[in-house]
């Protein structure tokens, strides 16, 4: 009986040293892993807009180096790239994109395709933006981030909560230039990029389509910019430039200039205009749009253009 005593008094000891030893495994036991935070998705590429000869724009974005993404007259069309002599070229339901740049200028044509769906048989758009190693044909840069690395999360803006102003401008040497003032009056934030659609009318409201609008980064008074992302937060403002020479070409035998009463105004990607009644006489049969752009404020009213 003693003898069982004595055996049995070291396994007990045994057994709690096991105990304790697997409770301190169980407590000091690393934690589960924790899954990783999914990478913020690559933003889109904003759509660019092209001033075309009609006083109609084409609106297009490259979400990738293989798709173009267009709209035209209010209707969106898918584009896939498509060999080309020179520049690139898209082709899709029933469609044809081509672009090159030559002499500052990225020239753009909208076609439609032949019944093979492969050659554009009959142009429908010509249009054009300036070429600059900042703007390059293709798929725009994304925007860059503002100060503290945020990108703009703002949606683009409408035409609805967009109010145009005519804040001046300069005259000088048969050259005119006005600035186009955009203001956000909605409630929400909205952002843009790039160069709004300008279409001229008369005064009864008809399209002046002897007068196209080109994109320009600058004007004969302004030193040119790229485009650039611009978030407009409720009640500020934008603006871009739009100039036009006063003095008639006569070279294409033109003796007087159209007379102008309204601006059409689409931001860069939408349809549904803002308008400005603004009465002036363009010559030369286009007028130069520049991109949007933010706005410091100003120190003092700028005079009124000449007309």
């Amino acid at each position: 009986m003693r003898l069982r005593t004595a055996f049995a008094a070291p396994i007990a000891a045994l057994s709690i040293a096991a105990l304790t030893a697997a409770c301190t495994q169980e407590a000091e036991a690393p934690p589960q892993p924790v899954e990783p935070s999914p990478a913020p998705a690559t933003p889109t590429a904003p759509p660019i807009s092209y001033a075309c000869e009609s006083g109609q724009s084409v609106t297009v974005a490259y979400p990738d180096t293989a798709t173009a993404q267009l709209t035209y007259n209010g209707q969106s069309y898918t584009l896939r790239t498509a060999q080309a002599a020179s520049g690139a070229r898209y082709t899709g339901t029933g469609l044809e994109w081509a672009t090159v740049n030559r002499d500052g200028q990225e020239s753009a044509t909208l076609s439609r395709l032949g019944p093979n769906d492969d050659v554009g048989i009959a142009v429908l758009e010509r249009c054009s933006r300036p070429s600059v190693s900042a703007v390059p044909t293709g798929p725009a840069p994304a925007p860059q981030p503002a100060p503290g690395g945020v990108l703009p999360t703002a949606a683009p803006c409408k035409g609805p909560q967009l109010k145009l102003s005519n804040d001046g401008g300069d005259a000088g040497m048969g050259n005119r230039v006005a600035n186009i003032g955009v203001q956000n009056i909605g409630a929400t934030a909205c952002s843009m990029t790039g160069y709004p659609g300008v279409v001229l009318q008369d005064r009864q409201g008809r399209t002046l389509t002897t007068i196209r609008s080109e994109q320009s980064p600058g004007s004969y008074f302004t030193q040119g910019q790229a485009p650039a992302p611009v978030t407009l937060m409720p009640q500020a403002k934008a603006g871009f430039e739009l100039a036009w020479t006063v003095v008639p070409n006569e070279a294409i035998g033109e003796k007087t200039c159209p007379s102008a009463a309204r601006l059409r105004v689409t931001a860069p990607g939408d349809t549904s205009p803002a308008t400005l009644a603004m009465a002036f006489t363009p010559c030369g049969g286009r007028v130069r749009v520049s991109p949007i752009r933010s706005l410091a404020p100003a120190t003092q009213p700028a005079p009124a253009p000449t007309v």
